[in-house]
């Protein structure tokens, strides 16, 4: 199903997830969700990896989920968590600044007044902000940074898609002037509860990274096995047995680093934070090998537009960058370990 995705029609692929309740694996079960856990939903992931799933799932089913359930605000999580495990509400967050896809410790984005705030400022690499019914967006008010709850179509709003190597992964600039906005939650606490969100969305898209990769795998593994020249296989060459190898190396050690901490992250497990740092860091330097050595075995026909190998490439390469570089979660990584 997630494979027709980009040739037909997305809404009733969506529909077809709210119908078989993924939309809703990590809503609690008292707003109409599942009340699954990270494991689920990374096992999930993969699958949508697999077929390169260009919807709003990351954006909407796990990172916005995830913000509202770190944040205090039963009343926003009343009126938004049902709609979205029905697949009748997409929700993009709007957390970047300038050229950093990080969270800013101090957002330069502005909420002016009380009550109803009004925005000022640009976010950008916001995932599927172009077909959100609704963003929730990163800013600092007078009691520090919050999360504001504000209409895609609103007075003020100008979503703008950004050209990226990724086709398949929406991302947009949102420049907000003087854009109504709710506030959602304590004020105060928005830079701590974004964080926090994209922690336990990164569990999705290290499951994305690691689907994908192996799929990859899978696909030279098989277009070596068929690829006649010079009389035989070419996947009997050693040259080229040899790039298998190491694709099957990275590709599983990725399933492996994936679902070691989506298991962290679900028990809570003392120090998970670190493996999610290395595994970010991991995950996505194997995906981009994986995808770059795919084209490699695949010859001349891997360069060519058709053929779907230059789209594993080109997932990876966003992927890499999507949630922090993986220079970024090396350096994490050392902070959390305390060296």
């Amino acid at each position: 199903m997630a494979k027709r995705s980009p040739d037909s029609d997305p809404d009733g692929v969506w529909r077809e997830l709210a119908e078989m309740g993924l939309l809703g694996l990590l809503v609690p079960e008292e707003y109409g969700g599942a009340g699954a856990g990270l494991v689920e939903v990374g096992v999930v992931a993969e699958e949508l990896g697999r077929a390169l799933f260009a919807g709003p799932y990351l954006s909407t089913a796990v990172l916005a989920v995830n913000l509202l359930a770190a944040v205090d605000d039963p009343a926003q999580r009343e009126a938004v968590l049902p709609e979205i495990a029905a697949g009748r509400t997409r929700v993009a967050v709007a957390f970047a600044e300038g050229g950093s896809t990080r969270p800013p410790a101090t957002p330069a984005t502005s909420a002016a007044g009380s009550g109803t705030a009004l925005l000022t400022g640009e976010k950008r690499f916001v995932l599927d902000a172009d077909t959100a019914d609704l963003l929730y967006v990163l800013a600092t008010a007078e009691d520090g940074s919050g999360i504001f709850a504000v209409d895609p179509t609103g007075p003020g709003v100008t979503v703008e898609p950004m050209t990226t190597v990724d086709l398949s992964r929406r991302l947009c600039a949102v420049r907000l002037s003087g854009a109504p906005a709710t506030a959602v939650g304590a004020a105060g606490g928005g830079v701590t509860a974004l964080t926090d969100a994209l922690d336990r969305s990164a569990v999705a898209l290290l499951g994305e990274q690691a689907g994908a990769a192996r799929c990859a795998m899978e696909m030279a593994r098989d277009y070596a096995k068929t690829r006649y020249q010079f009389g035989r296989a070419i996947g009997s060459f050693q040259a080229v047995k040899h790039m298998c190898a190491d694709m099957l190396l990275e590709a599983e050690s990725a399933v492996s680093a994936a679902r070691h901490v989506a298991a962290a992250a679900a028990d809570g497990s003392q120090g998970w934070l670190a493996d999610l740092a290395l595994a970010q860091a991991y995950c996505s330097d194997a995906f981009v090998f994986v995808g770059a050595t795919n084209i490699q075995v695949h010859g001349g026909i891997g360069f060519t537009w058709e053929h779907p190998a230059h789209r594993y490439l080109r997932r990876a390469r966003s992927d890499a960058q999507l949630f922090g570089s993986p220079s970024w979660h090396r350096e994490r990584y050392l902070r959390e370990i305390g060296a």
